[in-house]
């Protein structure tokens, strides 16, 4: 029913992987406008170093080719003219005015005379720039008066040329409605195919995995059947194409399930990761033909719940480092080694997962490796342990994997013998931008505890919210919540899942939104008091399975690391 009336307000159909009904197809749904082929389901994609730099298109901070246009004027202007002159004038203390400038009389309609100086400036001394920006955007640089350029006080326009001033509107939304996605589209449901995404999943995690999860946490186990209709919603095959089964979105549709997954039950959050995103995902992007029909179907449903294993007893984020290895013995492969801390490594507590990607090392150098399927059941393939009594996560089953002389078929091998780490360095930035996205998740939903609570709770006569240290509690989390929400879908939005090289903004978003995501839910805490401290109002566990984010799919450390290894390489100046 919430399916079906989805469809019918927001005008788009929910399709099939399957000529079968909605309601018996096993197959993932994919979310498509009506009328709207294949061919033309398009989302929005773009190489994530091009959208941070500006260059070959538009982004969050130049929407339009106009905008971007502006801002190559303006950064031109200030490096050549601007610069040059700054500490001279800033130990003087006195403005850089033309000598022939008459500062206009202030109103509602007149600039500031510090605008109308750089305007005048740039109309002397970069007329040259102005017309070949405005030849190359196809755009003009319109006064507020009919005034030329060079003498005109009045600020500049953008416009289209052919363009009518009344067809002049600014991208202008309700914060409000931005933020929760309502009334259009906006950064974080770009398309109404994932605001729908976004309603569907909301009413299913408030209905469904809600009222299961301080039960299933406290049992350190997972919620199987719930898991399940994960695959008939579609989500479990959300970023594979419809020809396996998958519903064929985008990474901003991955972030949009993991953010409203996250704010209910953040344990069971994980586990949908390690099987959509490390497992399903992974295969989707570096499989072959052969491999993605034989294992992608079954997953995308969930008859089978898919991991990784990378991590080890004594490597983590040494990762090339690991000491797992596959020896090549005709047409098999014979592989050795431990392999812990993987999630859905058991989702019984007796046995192994049913199906995992796992990196083994096949030669002497460190990336010397490899990527393999390997299945339930293989002789030597064994559950070393499941790992409980965790901090948080509790509801995702954590696991030591033994491999002991496991024999699997040559066509196993994902990829290229010794070519594994391309894969796994693509796979890691959807990783990381979904595990930012359960961090946002957990943000959300501790700012909308603390804000219920302080306007309920009295103190003093006075309701919490009315005490300035309640209020900023609040008001700093949810703007740090913002700002990092913000970074993400906009990092997602850019995102193409066949690129490999958006390691910067990867790493970002999760540096900044795990330590946000802890400290929100540690203000939640703090604020709700005796209350906040048991699991009855949510915030603990929240605040447990936060700390995760910090390590789990690369330590903070790491992050510092890597990021500033690509600035210093490849980002001397920021766009």
């Amino acid at each position: 029913m919430a399916i079906r009336t989805l469809a019918a307000t927001s005008k788009i159909t929910l399709r099939c992987g399957s000529s079968r009904p909605l309601a018996t197809a096993a197959a993932a749904p994919t979310i498509r406008r009506q009328g709207q082929s294949r061919r033309q389901q398009q989302p929005l994609r773009m190489d994530s170093r091009a959208a941070s730099s500006g260059a070959g298109g538009t982004s969050l901070f130049s929407p339009t080719p106009e905008h971007q246009a502006l801002r190559e004027l303006v950064r031109n202007f200030a490096e050549a003219e601007v610069e040059p002159q700054a500490i001279e004038y800033n130990r003087e203390e006195k403005m850089n005015m033309p000598s022939n400038f008459q500062v206009p009389l202030a109103s509602s309609t007149t600039p500031s005379p510090l605008f109308t100086s750089i305007l005048l400036k740039m109309a002397s001394t970069t007329n040259m720039a102005i017309r070949t920006l405005a030849a190359t955007s196809k755009i003009t640089l319109r006064c507020g008066s009919s005034r030329p350029l060079a003498t005109a006080a009045a600020a500049p326009t953008i416009r289209r040329q052919g363009q009518s001033r009344r067809q002049q509107q600014p991208l202008r939304m309700d914060s409000r409605a931005a933020s929760s996605g309502a009334g259009g589209t906006s950064l974080f449901s770009p398309t109404p195919e994932h605001q729908a995404l976004r309603e569907l999943v909301r009413n299913f995690a408030e209905a469904e995995v809600e009222p299961q999860a301080i039960e299933y946490n406290r049992e350190e186990k997972m919620n199987m059947p719930l898991f399940k209709k994960l695959g008939e919603l579609g989500l479990l095959g959300v970023t594979v194409p419809e020809e396996y089964e998958g519903s064929g979105m985008d990474a901003t549709a991955a972030v949009i399930v993991h953010e409203e997954l996250a704010a209910v039950d953040p344990a069971f959050c994980l586990s949908y990761l390690a099987h959509s995103m490390l497992f399903v995902n992974n295969l989707a992007r570096n499989g072959n033909e052969a491999q993605k029909k034989k294992f992608l179907p079954a997953v995308c449903e969930g008859s089978r719940i898919g991991g990784m294993c990378m991590s080890e007893p004594s490597v983590g984020t040494d990762v090339l480092g690991m000491k797992t290895n596959a020896k090549k013995d005709g047409d098999s492969w014979i592989i050795n080694g431990t392999k812990m801390w993987i999630t859905n490594g058991t989702v019984d507590g007796k046995t192994t997962g049913d199906i995992f990607l796992v990196y083994a090392k096949t030669g002497e150098t460190k990336r010397d490796v490899s990527l393999f399927i390997v299945e339930k059941d293989t002789p030597g393939f064994t559950l070393g342990q499941q790992i409980k009594d965790k901090c948080g996560m509790r509801a995702s089953m954590t696991a030591e994997l033994v491999f002991e002389d496991v024999k699997i078929p040559a066509e196993n091998l994902v990829g290229e013998v010794g070519g594994a780490a391309i894969c796994m360095m693509r796979n890691l930035e959807i990783e990381r931008i979904t595990l930012a996205a359960m961090s946002l998740g957990i943000a959300r939903r501790s700012v909308e505890e603390m804000n219920r609570y302080a306007q309920e709770r009295k103190a003093f006569g006075s309701s919490l919210n009315s005490f300035g240290q309640m209020q900023r509690f609040i008001a700093e989390s949810y703007a740090e919540y913002m700002a990092g929400r913000s970074y993400v879908y906009n990092t997602a939005n850019n995102l193409d899942l066949e690129s490999v090289g958006n390691g910067l903004d990867a790493d970002g978003v999760k540096l900044y939104c795990g330590v946000m995501a802890k400290n929100v839910a540690d203000r939640a805490v703090q604020l709700m008091g005796g209350y906040g401290y048991v699991g009855e109002y949510n915030v603990e566990r929240l605040w447990r399975d936060s700390k995760l984010l910090e390590i789990g799919g690369g330590t903070n450390e790491a992050h510092h690391k890597n990021m500033v290894r690509d600035l210093s390489r490849h980002h001397q100046k920021l766009p």
